[in-house]
Parts: C-alpha cells; sequence; structure tokens
C-alpha cells in the first residue's frame, strides 16, 4: 500500500469516527457538566453527568420536532432542558408538572392536583418563608412568592421544572413554562465529580445512578 493511500485510509477513518460520535451526542447520549448548586444534594457543581437523548423522542436537528417518539418525562425526571427565553444555554431541573396539572405552593410545601407531594430529594437552606405578596425581588415569581404561589395550570406540550436546592433555584417558577420542543433529555449517571479551588476529587460520586 503506498503512501497516499495509507494517509486516504487515516483519513477516512478519522472522518467516520467523527460521523459515529456527532450521531451519539446528537440522538443518544451527551455529557454536560454541573455548574450551580441549583440541583443540590442530587447534583453538585462540578459533577459530570450523562444524559439520554433518546428516550424523550428522536429530534429534528435545531427545530427540535419530534420524529420518532419513545417515552414522555413523568414526574420527578431529572431533565436537561434549553432555557426557554436563551435557547442557546442548557438548564438541568426536576419535573415536576406534567401538562395538565395543576400546582400550587403553600409555605414552601408543593401540590399538585390537590396532594400534597412527597419530595424527599429537596433541601432547603433558607428557613424564612416569603409570604405570597412581597416586595424583595429575589422572592418574587412570575405566580406569586418564592415559597408561596398558585394554583398554576400546565399547558399542553410544557413542563414545570424546578430545582432541587429550593430555595436558591431559578426555574420555573421565575420564568414560567418548558415547552416540550426546548428537552434534550434525561439525566441518568455521574461519571465523574471534582472540584478546583481547592482541587478535590469526589471518588464516591463516580458512576452514581441519578434519581
Amino acid at each position: 500500500m503506498s503512501k497516499k493511500d495509507k494517509l486516504y485510509d487515516w483519513i477516512k477513518s478519522i472522518a467516520i469516527a467523527l460521523v459515529i460520535a456527532l450521531f451519539i451526542r446528537a440522538f443518544i447520549v451527551e455529557a454536560f457538566k454541573i455548574p450551580s448548586s441549583s440541583m443540590e444534594n442530587t447534583l453538585l457543581i462540578g459533577d459530570h453527568i450523562l444524559v439520554n437523548r433518546f428516550i424523550y423522542g428522536v429530534r429534528m436537528p435545531f427545530t427540535g420536532n419530534i420524529i420518532i417518539p419513545v417515552s414522555k418525562p413523568k414526574h420527578g425526571d431529572v431533565i436537561v432542558f434549553r432555557y426557554p427565553p436563551r435557547p442557546s444555554i442548557y438548564y438541568i431541573k426536576r419535573c415536576i408538572g406534567l401538562p395538565g396539572d395543576v400546582l400550587y405552593m403553600k409555605n414552601k410545601v408543593l401540590y399538585r392536583n390537590g396532594k400534597r407531594v412527597n419530595e424527599p430529594y429537596v433541601i432547603h437552606k433558607d428557613p424564612h418563608i416569603y409570604p405570597r405578596k412581597t416586595n424583595y425581588a429575589l422572592a418574587e415569581t412570575l405566580f406569586g412568592s418564592r415559597d408561596n404561589w398558585g394554583p398554576v395550570k400546565v399547558p399542553p406540550h410544557s413542563y414545570f421544572m424546578m430545582g432541587d436546592n429550593r430555595d436558591n433555584s431559578y426555574d420555573s417558577r421565575y420564568w414560567g413554562f418548558v415547552p416540550q420542543k426546548n428537552l434534550t433529555g434525561k439525566a441518568f449517571i455521574i461519571y465523574g465529580s471534582w472540584e478546583w479551588n481547592p482541587f478535590k476529587i469526589r471518588f464516591n460520586r463516580f458512576f452514581k445512578l441519578i434519581h
């Protein structure tokens, strides 16, 4: 085999590998890094996660329209999605409300369709409870205050997302519902976790399933 043929085979192999990698990233699995504390203690800053892009259906690139339906989000799913006001930014939150659900919060307690929701994954770091009407800008939401709001009904083809670190999460309470087309996939495993300042590897979080 000539040097020219070897170079051609090498370039072809790299091209095929890149196409396969891009296909996997676009339709099957994608990696993300957690940048904020809004999902503590489920996800920590510096956790590196894998997201199943296939689970909510195969989508057309750029439009987000589903071309092959697979399954629909469920209550409690931890989901990566495009932030509705700026779709170029990815957020990760927990799915709290499905289309048709009626939600409200009373003194930090979430109710769905008239029943209190059991949320063992939620943490509260701020003991203060903001009343329904408040003059504190950080506590104001679209629907009331951080801790008292609703009832609101989730519209068709939309979802209500909230962070597990409930007192420190910028979520659907503040900017509204997530359209179905904005969903990227379901987070299912932490494949690595480390901090930089000071540098620390959290080996106990490696290959931890996300619930």
